[in-house]
């Protein structure tokens, strides 16, 4: 049960949270607000968890329904954007799974949604853990950078984006995900190592990354 300080706090600290607190008391104006602060930032996180803009998309509208629908049982005991993310991370984890059970896999690399190159290039640079010796140019690295992140694992792959993408602490990354801070420091070193090895070929030499979907 969440203890009415700790509700206060997070009322008093996030201008989020206090939107959502109009929204459990019927303003669809502060709805409207909270979906155009996030929808853009869900749809690029999503479309590189899940491989595929159109579904990301279908699930970032699912993820304000499912907001909408808890309004009125809404009592503040996270930040937001942590409790808006543990929602998409859940959907997004069952979309997989149903995609995995059909034996779909989606690695389509086309289009590069909403997020700017820089982000994407810092996460290659991260995973190498040096500057490529090759010249790529924005589009190619983009494209190279969703193919590594393709062959993380869901849970490393989710953690990478909430860190890298959305610049969440490993605390509320724990929260997202329900694991410990200590957890998820080890789950993203796993994944920095995973993605080393996996840019590393083609930064160097351009080997195409190898996707493989069993990493640890």
């Amino acid at each position: 049960m969440i203890g009415e300080s700790t509700a206060r706090r997070y009322a008093l600290r996030d201008p989020d949270v206090r939107l959502m607190l109009q929204v459990r008391e019927g303003s669809a104006e502060a709805f409207e607000e909270l979906v155009a602060r996030y929808q853009n930032r869900l749809v690029a996180l999503l479309s590189h968890h899940v491989g595929d803009r159109d579904q990301a998309e279908d699930l970032a509208q699912e993820v304000f329904l499912r907001v909408y629908r808890a309004r009125d049982g809404y009592v503040p005991g996270a930040k937001f954007a942590t409790w808006l993310f543990t929602i998409a991370n859940n959907l997004a984890s069952n979309a997989l799974r149903r995609r995995s059970r059909r034996r779909e896999v989606n690695l389509d690399a086309r289009g590069s949604g909403p997020l700017g190159a820089e982000p994407l290039a810092a996460l290659a640079r991260a995973g190498s853990g040096q500057m490529p010796t090759r010249q790529l140019d924005k589009a190619e690295l983009r494209t190279m950078v969703r193919l590594a992140m393709q062959a993380l694992n869901e849970r490393q792959r989710m953690a990478v984006l909430l860190n890298k993408f959305e610049g969440m602490s490993y605390a509320d990354i724990a929260e997202t995900m329900e694991m410990t801070p200590k957890a998820v420091k080890s789950l993203l070193s796993r994944a920095r190592v995973n993605l080393r090895e996996v840019l590393d070929p083609y930064l160097q030499s351009g080997q195409s990354p190898a996707v493989n979907r069993d990493s640890c």
